[in-house]
């Protein structure tokens, strides 16, 4: 199975932080798997750590080197998924969710065929099949 990962999925797994769900940490190491990252994570990652540099400690760049030693594959931004934003609608009921991050992220597993790996509680109100909340 293909798994795109979600930023915050990516940075627990890379620092082997406690907070990876056992589920999403069976998925990334099992060998079956094909584990991807995004360079829409490397960018909100630059974003955040520009921002806010003691809250995140550690740069696109260096995450690019960790995910590369991990074997993980980087997906780069085509078009289809960024027409793929306008299909991308949430639930009626659904609490707002408005992180362009991570509906580029939805966009992009959506349309590879990929699991999308989050935490995230509002991601699963996109109700996209691709989305794996764990």
């Amino acid at each position: 199975m293909k798994i795109l990962l979600d930023t915050h999925i990516l940075l627990w797994t890379i620092s082997n932080d406690l907070k990876l769900p056992e589920k999403a940490r069976k998925l990334i190491e099992n060998e079956e798997n094909e584990i991807y990252y995004s360079i829409v994570s490397l960018w909100e990652v630059e974003l955040k750590r520009l921002a806010h540099p003691d809250a995140m400690p550690v740069s696109a760049e260096k995450l690019a080197e960790y995910c590369e030693q991990s074997g993980f594959q980087r997906i780069l931004i085509r078009e289809k998924h960024i027409y793929a934003l306008a299909g991308l609608k949430r639930e009626e009921n659904a609490p707002p969710h408005k992180d362009p991050f991570d509906r580029m992220l939805i966009c992009q597993a959506s349309t590879e065929n990929m699991m999308f790996i989050t935490h995230d509680s509002l991601i699963p109100g996109y109700n996209d099949p691709c989305i794996l909340a764990v």
